[in-house]
């Protein structure tokens, strides 16, 4: 089968690929569509991760099941599926503390065992999530980032009517700002240097969108909430949005990161000692797929609104991950397995 690989540092490659054994209790998966996620990127320009074991790239997908193996006992051919990537190994302190997301032994899709940037996946019975009928395999693709996204919400002390600050409107960022739209929030200030992401921003709920370029994004949330927002969500990864987002929240407020980081950032800790501000991240999610995808069946998240493009598997590297680092007015792209 045709697959993407990671070898490197701006070196991914579409070539043949072994599909792995079915085995007792997996079904194979025709990939209908796959994302590429912010992680992956993070890898294409800084390198691979510590924990990737295997090249196939791609844990952001759904598809149609077109075989069964033996001890396969709810899942049959036909079934529109969306993927949960992580095998926490269930057996582990942070397993049983409840933190599988945690999981330090477990393998994923994508990662450790091959993933959706492929003609075909094998995956376990139980990492597959049934689509309602009314929901497009597009929208299943958006599963996974919709649930990072739920779960930095759902973990964090966001209350209905509180205010909130998103640093960043990428596909995370959006899926952010309408998980803490549909949580209740009153205020929602977006800051994003994209003049369309600004715009799609607006179309999505935010109250207020700020360019930091031109307008001091601290002072105009800090004058319209009278001290600073309940909350502020950092989903960009860079040293302003954490400084700025730190700012950004009230006396006893929470700053929760959401991103993922290729350096490190300068940081001054009485930032949060007088004020009490708190620091909290947020990473992947824990058992919440079958809610997330009612979420996006239903359209109280809109995932369709920030895909921005689909593209064929032939065309990953160019009209996908380049275009990611170049053209700030792309949001989600989606592999389309069937162009």
């Amino acid at each position: 089968m045709k697959a993407a690989k990671f070898y490197g540092v701006k070196d991914i490659r579409v070539e043949e690929a072994q599909l792995p054994a079915l085995e007792p209790g997996m079904v194979k998966v025709k990939v209908a569509f796959a994302g590429i996620c912010g992680s992956d990127l993070h890898e294409y320009v800084g390198g691979a991760y510590a924990f990737r074991t295997q090249p196939v790239l791609g844990h952001e997908f759904a598809g149609v099941v077109v075989e069964v193996a033996e001890g396969v006992t709810h899942t049959k051919v036909g079934d529109h599926v969306a993927v949960e990537p992580p095998i926490p190994c269930g057996k582990c302190d942070n397993c049983r503390r409840g933190y599988s997301n945690l999981c330090k032994r477990g393998q994923s899709y994508g990662y450790t065992i091959s993933g959706g940037f492929a003609e075909y996946a094998v995956v376990q019975e139980e990492n597959i999530h049934l689509l309602p009928e009314n929901m497009s395999l597009e929208l299943g693709a958006l599963v996974e980032p919709t649930a990072v996204a739920v779960h930095a919400v759902r973990q964090s002390q966001l209350k209905l009517g509180d205010t909130a600050a998103i640093f960043g409107a990428g596909p995370i960022g959006l899926l952010v700002l309408q998980a803490v739209n549909a949580a209740g929030a009153s205020e929602i200030f977006v800051v994003e240097v994209s003049d369309e992401r600004r715009q799609k921003a607006l179309e999505l709920g935010a109250t207020y969108v700020i360019n930091p370029i031109d307008t001091d994004a601290v002072a105009f949330i800090r004058e319209k909430t009278a001290g600073g927002v309940d909350v502020a969500y950092d989903a960009a990864g860079v040293q302003a949005t954490f400084t700025s987002g730190v700012s950004a929240v009230h006396p006893g407020g929470e700053f929760k990161i959401v991103s993922v980081w290729e350096r490190p950032v300068e940081f001054n800790p009485n930032a949060v000692v007088s004020p009490e501000v708190k620091i909290s991240g947020s990473f992947a999610y824990v058992n919440i797929f079958p809610e997330v995808i009612r979420l996006l069946a239903r359209g109280v998240i809109d995932g369709q609104a920030v895909i921005t493009s689909q593209i064929a598997l032939e065309d990953i590297v160019e009209k996908g991950f380049e275009a990611l680092t170049k053209d700030r007015s792309q949001c989600k792209i989606l592999v389309n397995m069937n162009m």
